[in-house]
This record gives C-alpha cells, structure tokens and sequence, in this order.
C-alpha cells in the first residue's frame, strides 16, 4: 500500500524519514506548476491526478498541519481511493468564524514579507515554530523548506487555509485513522485533535509529550515510534 506524505504551509520537510513514502509537493512547491485557483478542492483533484498518473489506487494518506486538511478534504470527496488516515498537527476547520479572524491571520502571517523576500522573511515565518530542544538540523530543514516557497504560491496557501471547514464530515470517515498531536502545539492544539479523535470513528490518538506543531523535525523518533507501527498494522 502506498503511503503518500502531505506537507504543511511550510513545504515538504520529510527529508526520506517515512521509508518507502511517497511526499507529494502541493501544486506550486519545488518547482511545481501551480494551481490557477488554489482551493481544497482544487488540491484535493490535483492529488486525485498525481495517483492515477501513477497508476495507484488506494493510498494511506499522512498529512501535517495544511496537509492534514487536505487529506480530510480528500477522504471525503473521494473516501474509496484512501485505505488508512493519517491527522498530524492539524484542524478539522480553520480557527474562528468572525471574518475578522482570518483577515487577522493573514495580516500576521504576511507581515514579515512586507518589502522582502521569501528567503530573507523565512526566519521570521519560521519564528516560535520550533523549541531549543530540537536537534540541530531541524530549523535549517525548516527554513530550506519555507524558502523555497514562491512568495506568490505561499500567499495563495495562505489565503486557501482560512476556508477550510470540515468538522461535520469526521464522523463520515470509514477507514482506519491515527491523529498525532504535539503538546504545546498552539496551531493545533492536543485537545482540539482529542476532539477529533473521538469523533472519528475507532480513531487512534497519540500526544507527543514536550512537541510543538514541527514534531517530525522536533522529535523523530516518538514520532516515527507513533506513526510506523499504525502504518504497518
């Protein structure tokens, strides 16, 4: 079975550690075309796409963050293509129903590139991401990453994040599903995941003590040691 790996805002930062997965660039990253509208369901057809090209049918999905709501967008629009769920530092939906919300979100996150670039703005997106704690690689993994981003691809991920919603299809989802959560995550907060564990059906949830929302790159091995065993079941 085919495991697929879909990264967050920041870009894919897996580096080979899943072995034998596929990661999978959202349309527009490491020098992918992009999408002329970027929307979930849009990401979600341009996924649809990429595994028929390849000529694979069903696929267990390991999703982080923004890659975690696309792979719940996925499963719903096409629950017969998904034989396994992984939720990794993500949300059913996008924080706060107020507009003003999101116009806050966006201004926050787009305000260290106010008359700079992706590569000079990188440390300041990346900035509180991850904790003393981390090993010495992860923060260079993590800033290569964001600043391969084209500014204008990351604007439009940006803006496609704040639409998300799909809390009223987890109870939907049929196949077996892992969530992973980082205790101090604040953009995915552990209990807002236990949330989500309980409402999909026979979930599996694991709380990486100590972790924060990069916890592949804080903390490999409780990760690795959560996820390789649900995958191989």
């Amino acid at each position: 079975m085919s495991i697929i790996l879909l990264h967050g805002i920041g870009g894919p930062s897996w580096n080979g550690m899943v072995p034998g997965a596929i990661d999978w660039p959202m349309p527009g990253f490491c020098g992918t075309a992009p999408l002329p509208d970027m929307t979930f369901p849009a990401l979600a057809e341009a996924l649809r796409d990429a595994l028929d090209a390849h000529g694979l049918g069903r696929v267990t999905l390991v999703g982080h963050s923004m890659g975690g709501m696309l792979a719940q967008e996925f499963v719903a629009r096409f629950p017969g293509r998904v034989a396994k769920l992984v939720l990794y530092g993500t949300t059913p939906a996008f924080g706060g129903r107020d507009p003003s919300f999101a116009e806050q979100f966006l201004a926050a996150r787009l305000g260290p590139l106010e008359g700079r670039s992706m590569d000079q703005a990188a440390p300041d997106l990346m900035a509180g991401m991850l904790p003393d704690t981390a090993p010495p690689d992860a923060k260079p993994r993590a800033l290569a990453a964001m600043r391969a981003i084209p500014e204008d691809v990351y604007r439009a991920t940006l803006r496609c994040l704040t639409t998300f919603d799909r809390r009223a299809d987890l109870p939907k989802i049929s196949v077996p599903t892992l969530l992973v959560a980082g205790e101090r995550d604040q953009a995915a907060p552990a209990k807002t995941m236990q949330r989500m564990a309980d409402t999909v059906p026979g979930a599996k949830f694991v709380m990486i003590p100590g972790a924060g929302h990069l916890i592949h790159l804080e903390a490999p091995e409780p990760f690795l040691a959560a996820l390789l065993p649900f995958l191989a079941e």
